[in-house]
């Protein structure tokens, strides 16, 4: 695999943290950089360490992972998005919250990120080759690679999720909840077969 599969992987695989990570924006009344930063650095962080978790796993463990993935995946995101439409629909005012603590973020970011335990163990089937160097080094830079793509696009899927959401505010967060659940859902039907990868 060489830098340009690499770069495709990557952006493949930031695509379902950078949906969430506009829903994030889409319930923030107001953001910064620093709320761009968290989730960048979260699912960023996330996104480029799965695929050395499953690096080392190794082929062994693949048809478990493969099975098992795509069902905790779209338990996480069905769980969170349906919150989200809970409390768009609800008629309690409540303070505009970031939603950044430690518990959402690190839910949100396993269930983004859990597809990336496959691409570790497809490292050992197709390794990265971009730098002359072993097989591992090359593994860790693909990792790096995928983490920093991710970092990017979410911190910037935060800032368009809130522009959106300043002005629609109750149905930005409806929307945001529905979105979660349809990419939960997206991931079963392509583990089934249902609809091509």
């Amino acid at each position: 695999m060489g830098l340009i599969e690499l770069l495709l992987l990557s952006i493949g695989l930031a695509m379902d943290a950078f949906a969430v990570s506009i829903c994030k924006g889409l319930a923030m009344k107001k953001i910064t950089i620093k709320e761009c930063l968290i989730c960048g650095v979260w699912f960023g962080g996330f996104q480029g360490g799965m695929p050395i978790i499953g690096y080392f796993l190794g082929i062994s463990f693949a048809s478990f992972i493969t099975k098992i993935a795509p069902w905790v995946a779209f338990v996480l995101l069905a769980f969170i998005g349906g919150n989200m439409l809970k409390e768009a629909f609800s008629k309690e005012e409540e303070e505009a919250k970031p939603g950044l603590d430690v518990k959402t973020m690190f839910i949100m970011a396993i269930a983004t990120s859990i597809d990336a335990l496959a691409v570790g163990i497809t490292f050992m089937a197709v390794p990265v080759t971009v730098l002359d160097a072993t097989q591992l080094i090359n593994t860790l830079f693909g990792c790096i690679t995928i983490a920093v793509v991710t970092f990017l696009i979410s911190a910037v899927g935060v800032k368009i999720g809130n522009i959106f959401g300043n002005k629609f505010m109750y149905i930005a967060e409806a929307a945001g909840g529905i979105v979660l659940i349809l990419i939960g859902l997206k991931i079963i039907l392509e583990h089934l077969g249902v609809i091509a990868l």
